[in-house]
């Protein structure tokens, strides 16, 4: 068994937490603030810091090459050397990318695996702190930023390990605002990670109990999260398999599932949670299916029988329990974003080059492939 592990050097988890910000960014710092939502996030922020800062830069939508070349421009116009991300998982890749690009120069196709130039991020990420204000992504302790570039109609990463937070501060009191679709969307973005990490190939003896403990977290949690924001409890649950999930898929890759949600995301106004959500059943069965078929699958229908009792499954894959939780969240279809069926083969043939793709744990051809995503319209 061979592994590599990456995680941010310091995780402050709990309610009350952003009240420890200060110990976190140095007095002679010259903070810039990435955010989304409304503007009172910002000035929480800032009141918690104790001084504004040196800049603002309001993310609005999932970030585009342009993007973060203006926010990357308002940084340098300002001198920052220090980074603050404050949002969702969109704020916190934008905030991720604009570290890493103040310290490697350049701008973000630069660095795009796929659709740019792939250079390599040679120097480490200026200081940064992750503070995460809804449970999915888990961007707060991943390598990667995940950027949409509108010309190409893709979205790619920048990826290394020196774009790392220099601290993920996940205070659930953060949470309890959040509108019960962004709940949904994120929540299911969460559980698809840990169940995906946890049957990629490239699962480990150390991501595989932190994966369970996700989907075990969203499966207790998600429902009554949604039901009702002001749950603090279930609003700590998430946020913990939100951050189990964002560990487990820098260590272990994702699947199928992400490799859709790319191009998804990048040529329709599907939010990126929504998609994983619709497809999270659809390739679970697909895998299943496919595993059932070959001497070598009985690894992975073991894994996915663990997925089920996680889920609180007497027996099955976890494909029920997913599939019911994108009802009760109203998760609305692919065909209301503008998704049809001719659109079907160009995202087949597009999910085939995202990262995530290769991490699936067992080949899908094109028809199986168009066969999930027809079932999400």
């Amino acid at each position: 068994m061979t592994f590599e592990f990456f995680n941010v050097p310091r995780i402050l988890f709990g309610r009350g937490q952003l009240a420890r910000l200060p110990d976190l960014v140095p007095s002679s710092a010259r903070a810039f603030l990435v955010y989304n939502g409304s503007d009172i996030l910002a000035e929480r922020v800032e009141a918690a810091m104790k001084r504004p800062a040196a800049a603002r830069f309001r993310q609005r939508g999932e970030p585009t090459v342009d993007d973060i070349d203006r926010a990357l421009a308002a940084a340098r116009e300002h001198r920052c050397d220090f980074v603050l991300g404050a949002g969702g998982g969109s704020a916190i890749d934008a905030a991720k990318a604009v570290a890493g690009l103040l310290s490697n120069g350049g701008g973000a196709t630069d660095y795009m695996e796929i659709v740019g130039k792939g250079h390599k991020i040679a120097r480490p990420a200026v200081p940064w702190i992750a503070i995460p204000t809804t449970a999915g992504t888990g961007a707060e302790v991943t390598r990667n930023a995940v950027i949409g570039w509108p010309a190409k109609k893709f979205k790619a990463s920048l990826r290394s390990e020196m774009l790392m937070a220099s601290a993920a501060l996940i205070d659930p009191d953060l949470h309890v605002d959040v509108p019960p679709n962004v709940t949904a969307s994120s929540g299911m973005d969460a559980l698809c990670q840990c169940i995906e990490a946890y049957v990629s190939t490239g699962a480990n003896a150390l991501t595989d109990p932190i994966a369970v403990r996700g989907v075990e977290l969203a499966g207790r949690y998600l429902k009554r999260a949604y039901d009702d924001g002001s749950d603090l409890e279930a609003r700590e649950g998430m946020a913990l398999a939100a951050l189990f999930s964002g560990i487990a898929l820098t260590n272990a890759g994702l699947g199928a599932v992400h490799g859709f949600a790319a191009p998804l995301g990048a040529n329709f106004p599907v939010p990126h949670g929504t998609a994983c959500g619709l497809l999270l059943p659809l390739v679970i069965e697909a895998n299943v299916s496919a595993a059932r078929q070959v001497p070598e699958g009985g690894a992975l229908l073991q894994k996915h029988e663990a997925v089920g009792r996680a889920l609180g499954e007497r027996e099955g894959s976890g494909f029920q329990t997913c599939a019911d939780l994108a009802r009760h969240l109203n998760l609305p279809k692919l065909s209301q974003f503008g998704v049809a069926e001719a659109d079907i083969e160009p995202m087949v043939q597009l999910a085939k080059r995202a990262s995530s793709m290769r991490y699936n744990p067992v080949r899908l051809d094109d028809g199986a492939l168009s066969k999930l995503l027809r079932g999400a319209l």
